[in-house]
């Protein structure tokens, strides 16, 4: 057999591996929108009074109007200063509907462009996913894939029509997806699927390290077209194709870490892993991952610099994900987080639950030496993030949520907070889950941008909180955030987001944290639960 055969074998089996899990069970789509779920779109729209913070990096002001007519803002006005009463006169009248958004803040829809929506026994109604991503002002989504290929475009098209509760979806596939041709085992088989890909609802390709001769030709072909792609390039195939090489053959961004320090290794060529390493066993796999933050070239060395210069000049996004591994270093943390028992289902807490079948249930045993290896890599990682953040790199904002303890929504706010730790400024995460984010989404198709700021001509997609996200991003959770009231000297809850417009459409985000919550009542009641009763910790 020859080496270039032997390369594309193992890559094959490479991309096999990374298919999502496949949970046995029904994945049931969104049932259509009813009646009282959601309210507009409106004949004209006003948001009276409210603090902008619009995504492009501005500063917040107002108080300021919004004025929205069907799913478009078509008028961005202040009127008036802090602390002073509005004055009627200059207003933007003839509202058919109204909001009083006096001393609340008003961001741009969340985007989050690394989402699977689950399925299958694990959360097997979709709308469960959904309803958590908008409670937490998420109005798009990049499904990476969302679900099955045939599904994630029927939900898709029902989403542009709002025809159900969900956030925007935006449809990435893996190469070969969705068709019946045979693999991609050649080039030419290469650019036929992107072409057919292209002409069946999807948007971008989600790649693994192809081989490299096919990865360019599929590269080439979604470039030419108009597809983005972003990579989750598998440990399987790093030893043919890090970030770098990857980059290098026009992938327009990466996700997560895989790759990144490996065009960095420093004595070797590939990682030097344990040698009774076994892929196939996801304690091995994300446990060795990790021990790999010293074999590299040091931070603010030639390499690493180097390497951050060469990203910019490609103009690469990197999405990194953090908030998926991070429990990696800290998993007591994330098995006891306050929103689980409230708000994931047990089906899905039997899928966290230490299993060597199921994907991301790597609990074997989880060691002490793990989370010290787990935190070390966290810093070289964001090192490197920060520097390429500071050099001009656009980084974006994506959760991957439904595995590893991570819960939809709640862990896309985690990824803002992690972003923050890395070292951005309020104001640049923001910009971060909204208009970096867009701009990856809109860039490789070479169209104008249609949602991501707060900006006239843009789609209706926002976010309103009655407390300062910049002060603290925790108010953005579902479940808010600690405080101390100084009057009754008792520590409430405060924040939580009070709506998510989408497309012009008013969705109440405590309502919808409350839908999810009775889903997970209900569940609990069929498997003869106690309703309210704490899920089984271990």
């Amino acid at each position: 057999m020859s080496r270039s055969s032997s390369v594309r074998m193992v890559l094959a089996l490479a991309a096999f591996l990374l298919l999502p899990f496949s949970l046995s069970g029904q994945t049931i789509p969104a049932p259509d929108r009813g009646p009282d779920e959601g309210d507009g779109p409106h004949e004209r729209l006003i948001i009276r009074g409210a603090i902008v913070i619009d995504g492009t990096g501005s500063p917040p002001y107002g108080p300021t109007d919004i004025v929205i007519e069907g799913d478009r803002i078509v008028q961005v006005r202040t009127v008036g200063y802090p602390g002073v009463e509005i004055p009627e006169q200059g207003r933007p009248g003839n509202a058919t509907r109204e909001i009083d958004a006096e001393g609340m803040y008003v961001l741009p829809g969340f985007i989050d462009n690394h989402a699977h929506a689950g399925g299958g026994s694990k959360n097997p109604e979709l709308s469960y996913a959904y309803k958590l991503w908008l409670a937490h002002g998420i109005t798009t989504v990049r499904g990476v894939g969302l679900t099955g290929f045939d599904l994630s475009c029927s939900e898709q098209a029902r989403s542009d029509a709002n025809e159900i509760v969900a956030p925007r979806i935006v449809n990435y596939q893996r190469p070969g997806g969705g068709w019946d041709e045979g693999p991609l085992d050649t080039p030419e088989k290469g650019r036929e699927w992107v072409r057919w890909a292209a002409d069946n609802c999807v948007d971008g390709l989600k790649m693994g390290a192809m081989a490299p001769d096919v990865m360019a030709a599929v590269l080439d072909e979604a470039n030419e077209i108009g597809l983005g792609s972003t990579a989750h390039l598998a440990q399987t195939g790093l030893a043919h194709m890090n970030a770098q090489d990857a980059a290098r053959l026009g992938l327009t961004g990466m996700t997560h870490f895989y790759g990144l320090l490996e065009a960095l290794l420093k004595d070797h060529q590939i990682q030097p892993y344990r040698l009774d390493y076994n892929y196939q066993n996801e304690q091995h796999r994300f446990g060795q991952v990790a021990r790999l933050w010293d074999k590299i070239h040091e931070p603010g060395s030639d390499e690493w610099n180097a390497l951050v210069d060469e990203f910019i000049e490609l103009d690469f996004f990197i999405n990194p994900t953090m908030t998926i591994y991070e429990a990696n270093r800290d998993f007591m943390r994330a098995r006891q987080a306050e929103w689980h028992d409230k708000y994931t289902l047990p089906s899905m807490w039997d899928f966290y639950y230490p299993n060597r079948r199921a994907h991301g249930s790597y609990w074997f045993y989880w060691t002490s030496e793990d989370e010290a290896e787990w935190r070390a890599f966290y810093r070289t990682w964001m090192a490197f993030l920060r520097d390429y953040h500071r050099a001009g790199g656009r980084l974006t904002a994506g959760a991957d949520a439904g595995f590893i303890y991570k819960n939809y929504g709640f862990a896309y706010i985690e990824e803002l907070e992690l972003l923050r730790e890395v070292g951005l400024h309020p104001l640049e995460v923001i910009q971060s889950a909204t208009l970096y984010a867009a701009q990856e989404i809109f860039e490789p198709q070479r169209r104008p941008r249609e949602f991501g700021t707060i900006e006239r001509g843009m789609k209706a997609d926002l976010i309103l909180v009655d407390e300062n996200p910049l002060e603290n991003l925790k108010v953005l959770y579902g479940t808010g955030a600690v405080k101390l009231d100084d009057e009754t000297e008792e520590a409430v809850r405060v924040g939580g987001i009070s709506y998510t417009i989408k497309d012009g459409i008013i969705y109440d985000a405590k309502q919808l944290l409350e839908d999810v919550a009775e889903m997970v009542r209900q569940q609990k009641i069929e498997r003869g639960m106690d309703p309210e009763a704490p899920l089984p910790r271990y």
